[in-house]
């Protein structure tokens, strides 16, 4: 498989193309999956999603990855490496967001570590964070997990609503 941003023990994260629109939709379409975002993506939504990733990764190499299973070669969601601003400082944010029938199988947590890693490994940042709804329990469990603690929290502007999200901050040993 071309397109390989990282690998961990059961998928790699690849670069999302155009012709990953239709997977996407399945993921950012169901309403289950995107609860925390408060709103249903449309089609136009949803290409713009892919054209704002690959802008991210024209100008970091870095935005949010297809996992894709290494026996099945099934897509099993995405997840992030991202710089993000808030309150005028800049943080570099891990996300995830994954298929339904794949929560509670640890691939969120398999994924946010291999970022972490990466982002104190290769790109020696000193700390990243996760930007999570506060009733987000499944969310707020993969960053605990990762030892990652609560540092504050931001008003977020979601298509013209404003969503409180916590701020977990995790820290390289450097």
């Amino acid at each position: 498989m071309t397109n390989i941003f990282l690998k961990t023990e059961r998928f790699v994260l690849r670069y999302i193309t155009q012709d990953d629109f239709e997977e996407l939709k399945i993921i950012l379409q169901d309403k289950e999956v995107m609860y925390a975002w408060e709103y249903n993506f449309s089609n136009e939504d949803v290409q713009n999603w892919i054209d704002k990733n690959l802008g991210l990764y024209k100008k970091y190499n870095l935005g949010y990855f297809l996992m894709v299973e290494n026996i099945s070669g099934k897509i099993l969601g995405q997840a992030a490496l991202i710089p993000d601003v808030i309150n005028g400082h800049k943080y570099y944010e891990i996300g995830y967001i994954l298929k339904k029938e794949y929560w509670g199988k640890s691939f969120a947590t398999e994924a946010a570590k291999a970022l972490v890693d990466y982002a104190f490994a290769i790109l020696k940042l000193k700390e990243v964070i996760f930007e999570i709804r506060p009733g987000n329990i499944a969310s707020r469990k993969v960053a605990e997990n990762l030892n990652a603690n609560i540092c504050g929290h931001f008003i977020k502007n979601v298509k013209g609503k404003k969503m409180v999200h916590l701020i977990y901050k995790l820290c390289s040993g450097l």
